[in-house]
C-alpha cells in the first residue's frame, strides 16, 4: 500500500509540475500579446496625429500596421526644399562613405545608432532617413521605432536615387533644417 501512495504522490507531483509549466507558457504569451497591443495602439495613435496634422500616410502604414513611411527620392526631394515643413534628415551611411551628402543631415552611421540615437533633436518631428541605396534607411527606421520613434520616412533608394545631383546641392536655408 506504501508504494501505491508513493507512486501517485509522485503522478500528482509530475501533473502539478506540467501544469505549473503550461501556466508559465501562458503567462509569458500573454505578455508578449500585452507588449505588441501597446505597440499597436501607440503606432495608430501616431498615425492618428500624423493624419490630424495634415502629413500624408501611405494607406498600407495604417491598414497593415506598418511603422514607418516608404518614400520616394523625389517626394523625399520636395519635403527637403519645401520650407514651410518641418523635419530632420538622418544619414545612416558608413564613416567610410565617400560619395556626395545631404550637408544639413544628422550624420550617425547605422552601427552607431543603437548608441547615438539621442542625438536626433525629437521624437515628433518628421525623420527622413537616407543611405546610399535605401537599404540601410530601413534597418534605421526599424531600430529607431524600437527606441519610441513613429514619425520615421525611409527614403526609398536613398543617395543612388536623390533628384538632384548632391555636388551642387547647398545645405537648405530658407527653412525648417535638420540642425534647428
Amino acid at each position: 500500500m506504501r508504494l501505491g501512495v508513493n507512486l501517485m504522490d509522485l503522478k500528482i507531483f509530475q501533473m502539478l509540475e506540467f501544469i505549473n509549466s503550461r501556466l508559465n507558457n501562458i503567462e509569458k504569451n500573454i505578455s508578449r500579446m500585452d507588449e505588441k497591443l501597446d505597440f499597436s495602439i501607440t503606432l495608430q495613435r501616431n498615425h492618428l496625429v500624423r493624419v490630424k496634422n495634415g502629413e500624408e500616410i501611405d494607406d498600407n502604414m495604417i491598414l497593415m500596421g506598418r511603422p514607418y513611411n516608404d518614400i520616394n527620392p523625389q517626394k523625399a526631394f520636395g519635403i527637403y526644399n519645401n520650407p514651410n515643413i518641418d523635419f530632420i534628415v538622418l544619414d545612416v551611411t558608413p564613416k567610410s562613405y565617400s560619395g556626395p551628402r545631404l550637408r544639413d543631415a544628422i550624420h550617425i552611421p547605422l552601427e552607431e545608432l543603437h548608441i547615438r540615437f539621442v542625438e536626433i533633436p525629437s521624437k515628433t518631428i518628421p525623420v527622413l532617413i537616407i543611405s546610399k541605396d535605401g537599404l540601410r534607411s530601413i534597418q534605421a527606421c526599424e531600430l529607431l521605432i524600437k527606441k519610441g520613434f513613429f514619425n520615421i520616412n525611409n527614403v526609398s533608394g536613398g543617395y543612388d536615387f536623390w533628384p538632384e545631383s548632391l555636388s551642387e546641392n547647398t545645405p537648405r536655408t530658407d527653412g525648417p533644417s535638420a540642425n534647428s
